[in-house]
């Protein structure tokens, strides 16, 4: 997919998964929490916006196009076809200096596994101003990337939406779900994997995806459109399961300009709600409906994730109680490979893949080998 894009790949989680019937299942507000919003604020300056974490980006730099500006007050609270929703507004007028990209995010490193799920509209043509951009409408997760080919780099694309193509695309409108091993930047090299859909995505659409037990699925309106766990570059098996936490992000962005004919256009994607329940794997229609809970109940806005938290290892223990004399003590910063063992809290664990700073007992990385004999 995006092989020519910068710094953050962003992914847009669409929305539109409405089955009437659908009741939530009793996992979603398990101990570890959940995060919902939807998006009932007076502007980006709201004090509420802030208080629930969210920031509107204004600092420089990528994706998109170099030298054009991240524009907080662009992203506003409009009533949306009968309810409110986040806006972003990105526009340009064909020049860098004319241009502005948008993205409102969480952006404290605390989620990984459980289930994702956002309502978005997507659009295939500006509001006004000629057609025809380069426009990216985004959902995505992701970690910072230390260096070229950071081995813990994280980050789940949920949906990029293209609606006039880019990234060398043949055919579009066209929307990517893609999970990251790590890249470089220059000059440019990707290692992930990713599924499309080559179709409009306009209107509003739920994607909804589970990150558990070494695999991401990813959901269109209920669909399972994408189910990823490893790559193979050069003959080698990596990951592209997430290795850290990550941060929250909607971004709408232009990759560039080559196709803008005149004037000044402004393209919206609209987010009506999100949704995180916390290493708890739900359908879609169970997420989307524990949504429509909270709305109908009068929740705007909840959040009581939980930084570590988990069910009791599953695992039966051996008959035999295996010898920890040679294991050593988990930590936290320490990657390990698939196969390698710890102890940790007086037990045996096998890493089942590559992992690193997932606590043993907590996540689905770890097998529980049983009690320490010594």
């Amino acid at each position: 997919m995006s092989g020519s894009r910068i710094t953050a790949v962003v992914v847009a989680l669409i929305a539109m998964l409405t089955p009437a019937a659908a009741t939530a299942s009793p996992q979603a507000s398990a101990a570890c929490g959940e995060l919902f919003d939807d998006f009932h604020y007076t502007s980006h300056t709201d004090p509420a916006l802030s208080a629930h974490g969210w920031s509107a980006r204004s600092n420089a730099g990528g994706p998109g196009v170099p030298g054009a500006r991240w524009a907080p007050e662009k992203i506003t609270f409009p009533t949306v076809d009968g309810d409110k929703a986040a806006q972003l507004a990105s526009s340009t007028d064909g020049t860098a200096s004319g241009t502005t990209h948008t993205e409102l995010l969480q952006n404290q490193m605390r989620f990984f596994e459980g289930t994702y799920a956002a309502r978005i509209k997507f659009s295939d043509a500006p509001v006004s101003g000629p057609d025809g951009d380069r426009i990216n409408q985004t959902f995505f997760t992701i970690s910072p990337l230390r260096y070229d080919n950071d081995p813990l780099y994280s980050e789940l694309d949920f949906a990029e939406y293209l609606p006039n193509g880019g990234w060398g695309e043949p055919t579009w409108p066209v929307n990517f779900h893609t999970s990251w091993h790590t890249y470089q930047l220059e000059p440019w090299v990707s290692k992930n994997k990713y599924d499309k859909q080559v179709r409009s995505m306009a209107g509003w659409h739920t994607i909804a995806a589970t990150v558990s037990g070494g695999h991401v699925k990813y959901y269109v309106d209920g669909q399972l459109t994408g189910d990823h766990s490893t790559i193979f570059v050069d003959g080698k098996e990596l990951s592209v399961y997430p290795r850290q936490m990550m941060s929250l992000n909607f971004n709408h962005w232009f990759i560039d300009l080559t196709q803008h004919s005149g004037g000044l256009s402004t393209y919206h994607e609209q987010i009506d709600w999100v949704y995180y329940a916390k290493n708890r794997v739900l359908t879609p229609a169970e997420a989307s409906a524990q949504a429509s809970s909270f709305r109908s109940s009068g929740v705007r806005f909840k959040d009581d994730l939980v930084g570590n938290c988990g069910t009791p290892p599953t695992d039966p223990p051996p008959t035999n109680p295996p010898d920890c004399t040679n294991a050593p003590n988990w930590q936290w910063a320490t990657a390990y490979l698939e196969n390698q063992r710890v102890k940790h809290n007086g037990r045996l664990w096998r890493a089942r893949w590559w992992t690193q700073g997932s606590e043993p007992g907590l996540t689905a990385q770890w097998e529980n080998l049983g009690p320490c004999s010594t």
